[in-house]
């Protein structure tokens, strides 16, 4: 075995081999493969092989497209078949709220280039006549879509990677990992085969490695306790039950193609051939969560009991909806460990706190994934970044804050909700409250409906007081849904009067020290403000693309606070740290750098009446000018007082109005916020959420992290120009001025439906040609219609094009508004008294 290797992937299963492969193929050699047993041994080889390409992130699409796609080219290059059978893949709905969820879901599928088609019941009916469609209202269809044989794939992807010059070795377990500075030297163990168990030897080597990646399924607690992270990867138990030959399948296979892998979403499980009779693949309630710590040594290539009563309810659905399988037989059945994460994406970039340690973990459809994983994750590592925006993915989504028991219960809740509608305004349940600020109570009993932020609870919108329990739930939907009216009223509140936003999840950093200016200087792309003003600006990556943008606030000559993002806390502090490090390696001064997130609460104020409200808290010797634009001019920061609570505010709105942002000590958070509500009563103060603050952000096209600001994109492509500096050096600067214009960020208004808004994931088109995708969507109160923000193609930018959106299969009329179409003079924001 080779002790000395540019790059070593821990994992022998489709994603590790994939990686692998896709290292070699973008050029490094000395790529060494470790597998502690036999290649496919973890959930690989158990693994049904489906393929659906039907996926709501735009990230994850691609990946699986790409999947799906490189998987056909396998037996050419390797003269191996794959086992692809290419079969389609029909998703049937028995509701209107159902099919209005593949609709959204085509949106992405349209902006990816996915192909599918729409089918009838009757067409259902008329091509595959096993199926029961009376009570259907319709279906999606994946024309290219499919399933494979993992274990083949999985050894095709191995015999290429081996052309290219991979090593892979079997039966070694990696049991240490220790980085020089340089490189990490990584303690590998023989494991022997003992009474049937697999178990460490006595004889070990260290390997030296520039990179590892680890893909250990199953295994990422062990992986995460030997690199001392964390990582929420936790597997659940997924049963499914393959029957004996059904005569009436057997008839009709005999003049007629196989069926297509069916879903029925509603019933909550698949369905596919096999070997003329059915795999049936539930996704029930209650599938316990396993493995919380360790993968016990004598579980290798095993199973779990099968538990028939927990899928007795999905069982009888599919003979419902294949009535012919009533009378066949159970032939085999698997229940085995299948690995997730919080939210169901998987794990994949940059390790936290780590140079060089790249994470592939936590795959819940993971032969989908792994070539798309595989080819992504090596241009990550190969050449900085990937051409697509690979945050949704990034495992520093999820904090220190983050337990097993968490991990575990939001695992199992999204195993349950694999075909629960995937509304783009719902908020799972599970494991909540968990982190609260301290106005959550008062918040609680004016209506507030929260969602979840990096494990925040915050105001989504306040709906009834004395809401019954579920009333959120009850509002979700395709369309406008029983909180829109909430959210509007919001909305105007912020337009005519004044709102109070929680926004304490902001991520918080102070930045001070003698090399803190120098730092900031060359890791943002704007001027740094002066002492007590504050500048927009962003963190670009080594593509000259965004990486995370901040409100920088200058406390002193050398001492900064930034505020971020709030659901990227540890994403950002993480890049921030590593380059701080970066910088004081080649000689730079000083600096030190602290979370702060949870020391400061956050209130936005803001509407032509907010700084009424203020003045009748604010205790100063000159009350009236205090708030003043002479004493307090926008874009400024002053230390005020707040009643008795000390308060650094910030005059910025990222409603577009007049407003405040009032960064507070979170023990005074109760107190401040029942002055604020005591003052605001008589001015028309209205408590606002989430979802209205977006709406208003759009009217004044505020780019969004996660939405119009990522990694695929440079702040020039985004139309932020303005907060760019281009007579001095930052990082990326190079590389964002090489890339050019290659689209444009736009803001635009749209004549559509009467029930329904954007939600930022619709294709843009021009001619009856795609030419861009919405990443914003929602309702304009201050022009009475859709709004959304995307981005187009560079010619298509200008003002006054007019565009189609799709929603709902069908085109609505849009056009290109001005940047910041509601008060473009900002004359409203700058408003003096």
């Amino acid at each position: 075995m080779k002790t000395h290797v540019k790059a070593l992937v821990v994992g022998g299963g489709a994603v590790g081999t994939s990686i692998a492969y896709h290292l070699a193929r973008a050029g490094w050699e000395d790529v060494m493969l470790l597998e502690r047993d036999e290649l496919t041994s973890g959930s690989t080889w158990h693994a049904a092989g489906l393929l659906p390409l039907f996926n709501m992130g735009f990230a994850t699409s691609h990946i699986h497209d790409y999947s799906v796609k490189f998987y056909k080219s396998l037996q050419e290059e390797t003269g191996l078949n794959a086992g692809f059978s290419v079969v389609g893949n029909l998703r049937m709905a028995q509701t209107d709220a159902r099919m209005d969820e593949y609709m959204l879901y085509a949106s992405t599928a349209e902006t990816v280039g996915i192909p599918f088609e729409w089918l009838t019941p009757a067409e259902i009916r008329e091509r595959w006549p096993l199926v029961r469609t009376e009570d259907l209202k319709g279906a999606i269809y994946h024309p290219t879509d499919g399933y494979i044989n993992p274990a083949d794939v999985t050894m095709a992807m191995a015999k290429g990677a081996r052309q290219r010059g991979v090593l892979i070795e079997r039966k070694w377990q990696v049991d240490g990992y220790e980085w020089t500075g340089s490189e990490w030297r990584v303690t590998c163990t023989r494991m022997q085969e003992r009474g049937g168990n697999l178990v460490p030897s006595d004889e070990q080597v260290v390997v030296t490695a520039e990179h590892v990646v680890t893909a250990t399924g199953n295994h990422a607690q062990r992986t995460a306790r030997l690199l001392g992270i964390k990582i929420p990867a936790i597997p659940v138990e997924h049963q499914y039950i393959v029957t004996e030959p059904d005569p009436a399948l057997v008839d009709w296979r005999k003049t007629n193609p196989e069926h297509p892998v069916l879903r029925d979403a509603d019933a909550k499980w698949y369905v596919r051939e096999e070997r003329g009779g059915w795999i049936l693949g539930p996704y029930e309630r209650n599938a316990p969560a396993r493995f919380l710590y360790d993968v016990p040594e004598s579980f290798r290539a095993d199973l779990f009991p099968l538990d028939l009563e927990g899928i007795e309810e999905e069982y009888m659905a599919m003979i419902h909806r294949i009535p012919t399988s009533e009378t066949v037989g159970l032939k085999d059945d698997f229940n085995g460990p299948i690995c997730y994460t919080p939210d169901g994406n998987p794990l994949v970039g940059p390790a936290p706190g780590l140079r060089n340690m790249w994470l592939a973990e936590g795959f819940s459809f993971g032969i989908t994934a792994a070539g798309g994983t595989g080819h992504y994750l090596a241009q990550m590592m190969v050449e900085g970044e990937a051409e697509i925006d690979m945050a949704a993915l990034d495992p520093k989504r999820y904090g220190a804050w983050m337990t097993t028991e968490y991990a575990a219960r939001k695992n199992e809740e999204c195993y349950e909700h694999v075909f629960i509608l995937h509304h783009p305004d719902e908020e799972r349940e599970a494991c909540r409250p968990l982190r609260t600020a301290p106005a959550y109570d008062r918040q609680k009993a004016l209506g507030a409906q929260f969602g979840q932020v990096n494990g925040w609870e915050r105001p989504n919108y306040y709906g009834p007081v004395g809401a019954p329990e579920g009333f959120d739930h009850d509002t979700r939907s395709f369309r406008r849904g029983g909180w829109w009216q909430h959210a509007m009223a919001e909305a105007e509140a912020i337009r005519q009067a004044a709102g109070l936003i929680d926004a304490t999840a902001f991520t918080k950093h102070l930045v001070r020290g003698p090399g803190a200016t120098a730092f900031l200087d060359g890791f943002t792309c704007n001027k740094l403000p002066r002492v007590g003003r504050i500048n927009l600006t962003y963190a670009l990556t080594c593509h000259g693309t965004v990486r995370t943008e901040y409100t920088i606030v200058r406390l002193a000559e050398h001492a900064y606070y930034l505020v971020s993002a709030g659901a990227w806390t540890a994403y950002d502090a993480d890049f921030l740290r590593k380059s701080a490090e970066d910088f004081m390696g080649a000689g730079g001064a000083y600096l030190d750098i602290h979370d702060v997130t949870t020391q400061w609460g956050v209130f936005a104020i803001a509407g032509p009446k907010s700084r009424d409200v203020l003045k009748e808290i604010v205790r100063d010797r000159e009350p009236e000018t205090v708030l003043g634009n002479k004493r307090f001019p926008w874009l400024s920061m002053r230390e005020i007082e707040l009643g008795m609570c000390p308060v650094r505010a910030i005059r910025v709105a990222y409603t577009g109005e007049l407003g405040w942002e009032l960064h507070h000590p979170i023990e005074m958070q109760a107190y401040l916020w029942d002055r604020l509500m005591e003052a605001g009563a008589k001015h028309g103060l209205k408590p606002v959420g989430a979802r209205a603050q977006n709406w208003l952000r759009q009217e004044k096209s505020y780019r969004a992290f996660g939405t119009e600001l990522g990694r695929d994109a440079t702040p020039l492509e985004a139309g932020l120009d303005r907060f760019v500096d281009l007579d001095k050096d930052f990082h990326g600067k190079e590389r964002m001025l090489a890339t050019g214009i290659r689209s444009k960020c736009v803001t635009v208004l749209i004549d559509g439906p009467a029930d329904a808004d954007p939600w930022g994931r619709e294709a843009l088109l021009h001619d009856g040609q795609k030419i861009g995708r919405l990443t914003s969507g929602g309702y304009s109160v201050a022009f009475g219609k859709q709004i959304g923000m995307g981005y187009v193609r560079p010619d298509l930018a200008e003002v006054g094009t007019k565009l189609k959106v799709r929603m709902f299969r069908e085109l609505w009329d849009a056009e290109v508004v001005e940047d910041s179409p509601y008060d473009p003079a900002n004359a409203v924001i700058r408003a003096d008294g």
